[in-house]
Parts: structure tokens; sequence; C-alpha cells
């Protein structure tokens, strides 16, 4: 102990005593070691108030020693900051700034440099917890040859052994966890807590990697780690959290839980208080009552709650001097000026933790309080566990079995210490689960069994002094106005009263909040049960949940293997999707009206050239592909021949479009999907969706390919003489090389021999041919493509001019001339879709609104005014002036300037469109109306004459 550190012990603790840090707290410095947290450093230096009530504004101190704090939340304010973190498990660094939060905390405004990252892990075996149960289950896991996985929360392994006297157990830890680092399928994740456990035994953890480091920590090395984890089976040895016992003024700095008043003296060699009462409910809080005697802290008294409370750890307490009052309990707390604990007031209680006798008053600071013990099944309770009341340990434990998970140790409700070791040693082997022993919970030489003491009763007018979650500043006064409201579901008071939705969830009293509503609705404890347990069990950062996915992370920019062409012959490029695509090549003088014109005749009457690597490529494989894709589309696949295509639609179950595309089958086992650019993710994530979860029993697999093949588009008439320069031995007459089929051919190009896929399919309506080639070859291909088409004035077109090309031909581009409520039939898909088969969204089709007259169909628009583009989106109506308001019969989808019609057009989604041809209706757009002529949706070429050149 020194003048700096007064409540430091001069000996003892995990701590680096050679080495000092400062840490400012609130504006004041303060000394501290390396193995600190924040709150053993604060107690150290005699700081009592951390925190206070967000709505009360009472103070509040340090309760306990790790994550199940309930006060003691601060804002981190150096490096990249931490609006809301608990001082019990934040780590001391030299330059570590903080300061008091009144429950909530303040974002930073400033950007967080920091590096997060994801990783991915399968296991035989994770071990949570790493204390003897954990320890003991990885060990005997691992020396089977197993994977293994162990995930403690903590700077090191050991558990609750670090928190308390020194033990062969505790020495025993250092070769356990050499063993384990020689294992070589072995890893052991400190500092990582697992905070969610979901279905099929995935689970989800927290790595703080670097935080504890300060402004030493390496800028390359992640600050913080999520690690995504599925495990063949899960070990829970998560220990468990001491609960208090709540009486009124409880919350006071100065008020810590006995485990914790006892912990931070083993760990920290911080002694909590000078003059301390202990008030417990079993034999655990007795044993630490003798450990702050044996420490030099003088014991003004040990309240034990149990009347009939004996044995020789209370003769010992009396034989060391100390007063033990059973059957009492504590009624209320005096504070100093500042709120922190003066006095405590005592008084004889009955079992039901009614006063019943006089009170006294009993000076201190330092009250060190124990209601018992909760296993930890927050992960447990997550994964579909449920826990049952167990009398023997007087706390809620597992009870039914959850497929994949065990839980050993104090999670277990096994707090004797070698049962523990020996369930952690069978569950490491996989045996099964031998029948649960009964529980010895409080230690060598207990005679009495422990008691499931709630509360204390405050008295009348003082239900609001008690806090049942003191991190909301929820009240007893609270709890049982929710009763008399008419709330018996403890899931309905916690909505009522915010218990147990504080940042500690619950930990440090729900159990407690759940024996007080039991106890006034007049129910056993374990019939009422507690609320449920959901993920996270520990907060997790937005920035970790986000990653590298940042800045431009977060939405890439792709680029196909053409790009620097583009760019270095005049490309203006369009973002769609994650894709820079070429928008148009003006030359020039040009502006991009003249450039999409000139490039639209180019494909009309002569030869251009398009890079459509973007397009989403799908490669599919395995017997069933053709049973896939007939459910997938609307219409029939499995009967397509090898080297043929086929135009589809994807229809959602509600039968409305989702995407379209051509495919094409490479031999009887193996297709190529062909899908929009800015949905082929969302495509193959269906496939997948539909795979595992519906139809697991296809042989089917679908890999993306967007990425490694780079296509070209030749069309225009003269298409035909430039595939035939480039591959010379390939018969692209349309007699050997029809429409709809693909065929493999080599080309010549500056780099040699190149083998290529070349599907004569079209978007335009023109003679086309689309070349695929690998990736690393796109740009050869582009300009081997570029020098074969240059006799011809070949010509590059952008995706605008497509845009024209494939209107005028009444081709849909979903998304743009879709909403999300056309059908096929609405867009005159309807050729497309089979009744000879199931596919998804079929059903649909029969509901009566999907069926009705009227719907809104695809329309072909001519503007009256020839040399008017109409605004897509502008609404339709049906008169000018419009009636205010005005029924909006459709919408513009797509409007465009022609090269080969010689004015205007547009497309649009229109309300009995077919049935309205001829008519004239208004295009509505910024308070201007222009006539349109309503056609056909086919502007060119409507007998597909072009096609074949």
């Amino acid at each position: 102990m020194t003048a700096a550190e007064p409540f430091r012990l001069p000996a003892g603790g995990r701590i680096d005593r050679t080495r000092v840090v400062t840490l400012r707290f609130d504006g004041r410095e303060y000394p501290a070691h390396p193995g600190d947290t924040l709150a053993s450093a604060l107690l150290a230096n005699g700081v009592r108030t951390v925190a206070r009530g967000p709505y009360t504004g009472r103070p509040r101190g340090v309760a306990d020693l790790g994550p199940a704090e309930p006060h003691a939340f601060v804002q981190v304010d150096s490096g990249p900051g931490e609006p809301m973190a608990r001082a019990t498990t934040l780590e001391v660094y030299d330059g570590l700034i903080a300061r008091s939060l009144a429950g909530r905390g303040e974002l930073p405004d400033t950007p967080d440099s920091s590096r997060y990252d994801k990783t991915w892990i399968h296991v035989d075996v994770l071990v949570v917890g790493g204390g003897p149960a954990g320890l003991t289950a990885a060990l005997a896991a691992g020396r089977t040859g197993a994977r293994v996985l162990l995930a403690d929360e903590q700077p090191e392994l050991g558990g609750a052994l670090l928190a308390e006297r020194p033990s062969p157990a505790l020495d025993r830890v250092p070769a356990m966890a050499a063993e384990l680092a020689a294992l070589p399928d072995v890893r052991v994740l400190n500092r990582t807590a697992v905070t969610g456990a979901y279905d099929h035994n995935f689970l989800v953890a927290v790595q703080r990697r670097t935080e504890h480091l300060g402004d030493a920590a390496p800028a390359h090395v992640a600050r913080q780690r999520l690690w995504h984890i599925r495990a063949r089976r899960v070990i829970l040895a998560t220990g468990a959290h001491e609960r208090p016992i709540l009486f009124a003024g409880g919350d006071r700095p100065g008020v810590m839980l006995a485990g914790a008043a006892v912990g931070y003296a083993w760990r920290y060699g911080v002694r909590t208080g000078r003059r301390a009462l202990v008030f417990g409910a079993h034999d655990g809080a007795l044993r630490d009552a003798l450990d702050l005697l044996n420490m030099g802290v003088e014991l003004a008294g040990v309240l034990d709650a149990r009347a009939g409370a004996q044995g020789p750890l209370i003769e010992a307490l009396r034989g060391g001097g100390v007063p033990v009052w059973t059957g009492y309990g504590v009624t209320g707390t005096d504070g100093d000026t500042g709120g922190v604990l003066t006095a405590a007031h005592v008084a004889p209680i009955d079992g039901h933790g009614a006063p019943c006798g006089p009170a006294r008053r009993i000076e201190c600071d330092l009250l060190a309080v124990s209601g018992g013990w909760n296993p930890n099944v927050h992960l447990y309770s997550q994964a579909g566990g449920r826990t049952t009341w167990s009398d023997a340990v007087a706390a809620f434990v597992p009870g039914t079995a959850v497929d994949g998970h065990r839980s050993v140790g104090a999670a277990n409700g096994t707090f004797d210490p070698a049962e523990a070791i020996a369930e952690g040693e069978a569950a490491g082997h996989g045996a099964p689960p031998r029948p649960r022993a009964t529980p010895v919970a409080t230690g060598a030489g207990a005679t009495t069994g422990p008691a499931a003491l709630w509360l204390v009763e405050p008295g009348p007018g003082r239900e609001d002094q008690v806090f049942v979650d003191a991190h909301r500043d929820a009240t007893l006064h609270d709890l049982r106005r929710a009763v008399g409201a008419g709330m018996s579901s403890s899931e309905h008071v916690k909505r009522y009263t915010t218990i147990g939705t504080g940042a500690d969830q619950g930990r440090s009293t729900g159990v407690a909040g759940a024996g007080v509503l039991a106890a006034t609705l007049g129910r056993p404890v374990g019939e009422l049960g507690t609320t449920t347990h959901r993920p996270p069990a520990t907060p997790i950062a937005f920035a970790l949940l986000a990653g590298r996915d940042r800045g431009q992370l977060l939405d890439p920019v792709r680029r196909t293997p053409i790009h620097e062409w583009h760019e270095a012959n005049g490309a203006v490029f369009e973002d769609v999707g994650q894709w820079k695509r070429p928008w148009s090549y003006p030359r020039p003088g040009e502006d991009l009206d003249a450039a999409v014109l000139r490039e639209c005749r180019a494909a009309r009457e002569g030869v251009a050239m398009m890079d459509v690597s973007t397009l989403g490529k799908i490669d599919l494989q395995g017997p069933d592909v053709g049973v896939l894709l007939d459910r997938i589309y609307t219409n029939r696949f499995s009967s397509l021949a090898v080297g043929h295509c086929r135009y589809g639609v994807m229809c959602r179950p509600d039968g409305m479009i989702f995407d379209d595309g051509v495919t094409a089958r490479l031999t009887p086992d193996r297709y190529h999907l062909t899908t929009t650019t800015g949905n082929a993710a969302a495509v193959l994530d269906w496939l997948d969706e539909w795979l595992q979860t519906e139809w697991p029993d296809l042989r089917v697999h679908a890999t993306s390919v967007t990425e490694q093949w780079a296509a070209v588009a030749v069309v225009g008439p003269r298409a035909r003489d430039v595939v035939r320069v480039l591959a010379p031995d390939l018969d692209v007459s349309a007699e050997a090389f029809p429409f709809m089929t693909v065929r493999a051919a080599t080309l010549q190009t500056a780099d040699g021999g190149l083998p290529a896929r070349i599907f004569r399919i079209s978007f335009t309506g023109e003679l086309s041919y689309e070349i695929n080639v690998p990736a690393w070859h796109g740009l050869a291909l582009w300009q081997a493509v570029h020098a074969a088409g240059a006799p011809y004035g070949i010509t590059p077109y952008g995706t605008e001019a497509m845009h024209v090309l494939r209107a005028e031909k009444g081709f849909i581009i979903v998304g743009q001339d879709t909403d999300g409520t056309v059908t096929p039939a609405d867009a005159g898909l309807g050729w497309a879709v089979s009744t000879a088969k199931h596919f998804i969204g079929e059903r649909s089709f029969q509901r009566a609104d999907t069926a009705r007259a009227g719907r809104k169909q695809l329309v072909g628009l001519l503007p009256a005014d020839p040399d008017t583009v109409v605004a897509e989106g502008a609404q339709l109506v049906a008169g000018i002036p419009p009636p205010i308001p005005a029924a909006m019969l459709g919408h513009v989808t797509s409007s465009y300037r022609s090269a080969t019609l010689g004015r205007t057009f547009a497309l649009g989604l229109l309300a009995g469109g077919l049935d309205r041809r001829g008519e004239t209706l208004f295009a509505v757009s910024d308070g201007q109306a222009h006539p349109v002529v309503v056609v056909e949706p086919v502007f060119y070429d409507k007998e597909g004459a072009r096609r074949d050149g």
C-alpha cells in the first residue's frame, strides 16, 4: 500500500508491479500496473464513484469483477474511443483516458482508423471457457487428435481460479496451457468472448486483439476480430455469475459482491475497503469473509440470512473475533455527502426476507454481498436449452439437452472442483453425460445448504430505493407496479419495466429479479422461469460487424479486364451495380446524345462491339441441373439439347419477375447460366437457398464464374464477317451455327490461339455473337475483335446504346421495366411460361390479383412530338388537366431517342395496357404533360428477320 495507491496491498495479485503506467479518469491522473483493469486501478487509488444512474443520477461504484458488472461503464476517449466499456474488463495501458457515464455513452465524432476483421473456422470441438473444467475438456479432446478451439474472454487461462486463493489447481494451469499449445490441432484464443450461439452449432466470438496495447498496438494487426465458428461439438465451461441480494440502498458505491471483493485482492492486490460487513445466504460468503479477515480487512460483522446456519466456517469467524448474526439481513445503507457507503442498517429477517426484529446501524466502507451463484447459461439458452430450478444449488441450471452442446463445471451447476473437472474430462472425450450428482455448492466443511434469498423487504415507501436493474434505474416499485397492472410473465414485466434490458443483459440481477417477481405473484421461481437469453451476450461494436467492409471496400469498384482500353479511348462510365461500365464513347466534339446515335447506327447498319463481361455467369454442374432449372425458371430447361441456349425467366414465390437471362447446355451435366449484371449475386444466393433448404437431395453445384470469363458482343449485319476472321476454323454460317446455340472455337489473337466459347444470342435483335474467353485474355480478345472489325468500321458501343437497341425490340431490363409487381404475362413474356411443369411462383399466377384484368402491362409509347424524350418515371394519366388527385394509370419505364426510328420512343407499364393501344395519354413529370400514343412494345423488326444477318 502506498500513498499513490492507498488500497493496493503490499504484495500479491497477478499484476506486473515492476512497471507503472499512467491513466486519466474524469480528468485526473492515476498510476496503475500492467495486468490491472480500469476498475482495479481505480479501486486501488481509492476512487469509489465511477458512474451514475442514467435517470436518477445516483452515484454508482464497482460491484463485480468481470463481464457481469452492472454499474461501472465508462467512456473511453483515448485511441479510437469506445462509447460504453465495462471498467471491470477494460485492461489498462499507458495513456488510457476514460470518463464516468450516466448509463449511456457518446459515439465518437472522429473516424475510427483501426483495423477490424473477420474470420471463419470449422472445428471438431469448441470449448468456451478456460477454467479448470474447460482446460480439462480441451486437453481431453486435443489428445484424441480432434481439431479443438478453446475460447476464453480473459487475458490468461485459469477462469475463476485467477480470482481465488492460490491453489494446486491454479499451479497446474501453466502446464496445461503449455500442453495445449504443443498440440498441433488445438488453438487457444484469449481475450475472446463467445457472444452468440445459433442453429447447427454455429457460434460467433469477439476477440479483442490489441486494445490492451494502447498506442503501442501495431497498425497492421486488427484491433478486434469477429470469429464465425462451426463446431461438431460445443462444450460450455462458462462458469457462473455471482448474484446479489436486493435491499434498499444496495446500489451505493462501496456495496460489492463478496466474491468480487475477495477477487480484487487475489487477482489485483487491491483491498476494496478498510472496514467490511459481509452479507450472504450460502457458505461461500462465509469463506469470502474469512479471506477478507486474513487480508487484514477489519470485519465489522457477518450476516447470514439462514437462521439455522452453522458449521466450521462460522466457528472460525467467531473464533477470530468476528460477530456473526444468523437470520439477519441488510435493510438499508447510509452514505456520505457523495453518496459513498458509510454504514449499513441490519435486522433479523424471516425466511421471506421480511424484517422481524429491531434494527442496528453498523459502520463500514465495504458491504460485501452474495446471494449465491448463477450458472452462466446464456449460450446454452441461445442454443435452445431450457433451464430448470435446482434447490440444491439455489439456481437455474441446464435442463433439456441441446444437440451437440454440453455444459460442464459451474456452468452446469457443478461447483465441486473435482466433479467439475470430471465433467470436463468426460465431455472432452465425448462420453455421454452422467446423471447429475447432488451438487456441492458451498465447499468442504459445509453443513448448511444455500438459501434462495432475493430481497430484504424495504418497508412502506422505500420500494423505489431497491434497484432491481441499476443500469436501467429500474426499481422494486416498477416491478410491483407492473404486476399491479396485470402482468404475470417475466417477459412482459421485462418490457414494461426495462429490467434485464441493460448492458449486463440480466447477468447480475436477472435471476434475483425473477425471484422477486415469483414471490410477488406467489409462484415458485422454478415455475416462473427467467427471461429469454438472446445474442449477443456481450456487445459487438458496429465497426467489428463491418470489419474491412468500410470505405471503398464497403462497395468495391469492379472493373472488367478491358477497363484500361475503355479509359484510353475516351469512354464515359456509369455505375451498374458495383461495375464501372462504358456508358458511351463520345468522340471529340460529340455530346452524349450524338455519340449514342452514332453507336446505334453502327450496330444496326454495320458492326459494333460491346464489353459484356459484367453479365452474371453461373456454372452449374451435376446430374440434376435440369431438374433444378425446371423448378427455378418458368420454362423448361431439362429438355434443352447440348450446344443450345434458351431464354428464361425466374419468378419469386409471389409470381413476380425476379431475373431473366440466357442459359446454355454445355454437356449433359453442365449448364452455363447468365443473369443480369446487378442481380448476379442475388441469383446465386437464390439458387443456393433452394438447394440447401428445400431441395438438398438435388445433385447440383452452383459456382459463380462472372469474373472468370471476359466477354465481348459482336453485333450487326457484318458481325459474321468479323467472327469469321477471328475463328477461321469455325463454320459461322446461319445453317451451321444457328441462333441460340453455343460453339467452342479457337480464336486467332496476338497471343496466339485462344480457346473460346461463342454464343449465338442477341440482346439487340441484330445478328450477334457473344465471345467468352478466360478473363486473363479479355484485353487480348477485345483488341483482336477491334482489329478484325477494323475493315468494316467496327464501333465500340456502351450501355446507353445497348438500352436503346434492346428497347427498340421491346426487350425488358429487370429492375427498370419491372418493379417487383410485374408477372411474366404483364411483361409480354407469357410465351416463356410453361403449363406442363411446376416452378417457383406458379401457384401465385392463380391468385385473383395476378389473374385479374386491368393489370399493368408493358406497352410502347410514342410521344406526339417525335423530338420529345419523356422523363423515365413520368406518370401516365388519361386527361389534361388531370383531376386532383389524378388516377395514375402507370408510368414510363424507359425512354430514348432512336437513330433507327428517327424519333423518340418509350416503354411503360400501363393498367390494361394492351387494350389501350391507339389511345393518347399524357406523361406527367415536373409539372409538364406530354401526349403519348400507346402502341405495341416492339418498335423494330417485329418478325425477327435480322437476327440471322
